[in-house]
């Protein structure tokens, strides 16, 4: 065998029997792991959920996740049942689905986009009684994005309120 480097010992530093270390590195190898399972059981997100309100008028469906990571790419399907017509639908969603967010593609395309009150109005038009709209957006979180924001969505006629959701979106880091 051959000698060992003139600054190391055998009993020094291939023998330790030091627990502190190895206590050290198991605990953090540990929680790394803990993470991973975590990861795996949708604590940090991507699941969606389906948030429903419902009105004489219409019924809206938002099926999306409530709880997203840092440069996660999903999608957000809205869905509205006319109980009766509705001449000019707009779907308004507050700042949680825009802000330190990329919108990738809005399906099918609105006939026009504007702003209420700070918020991102998209108005889809007629939709007669008895039929449904469904319509699917793709988006992209920022990695610098994170906290828990309100992702409300608002259901109107031209301008007068027909239903609301009520979401709050968690992204983590």
């Amino acid at each position: 065998m051959a000698d060992p480097p003139q600054f190391l010992t055998l009993k020094g530093n291939r023998d330790r029997t030091e627990l502190t270390e190895l206590l050290v590195r198991r605990v953090f190898f540990g929680l790394v792991i803990l993470v991973i399972v975590a990861g795996a059981l949708n604590v940090f997100g991507q699941r969606p959920k389906d948030s429903f309100a419902s009105a004489s008028a219409a019924d809206l469906h938002v099926f999306a996740p409530t709880a997203l990571r840092g440069g996660l790419y999903y999608e957000g399907r809205f869905t509205i049942d006319a109980q009766r017509e509705i001449e000019k639908a707009v779907l308004v969603l507050d700042g949680g689905w825009t802000e330190q967010t990329q919108i990738n593609t809005i399906e099918p395309a609105p006939i026009g986009e504007s702003s209420r009150d700070g918020r991102l109005a998209l108005d889809f038009g007629h939709v007669p009684a008895g039929q449904k709209l469904v319509a699917w957006m793709q988006f992209q979180v920022n990695p610098t994005n994170v906290g828990r924001k309100s992702q409300d969505v608002e259901l109107y006629d031209d301008t007068t309120l027909l239903t609301r959701v009520d979401r709050t979106v968690t992204i983590y880091p």
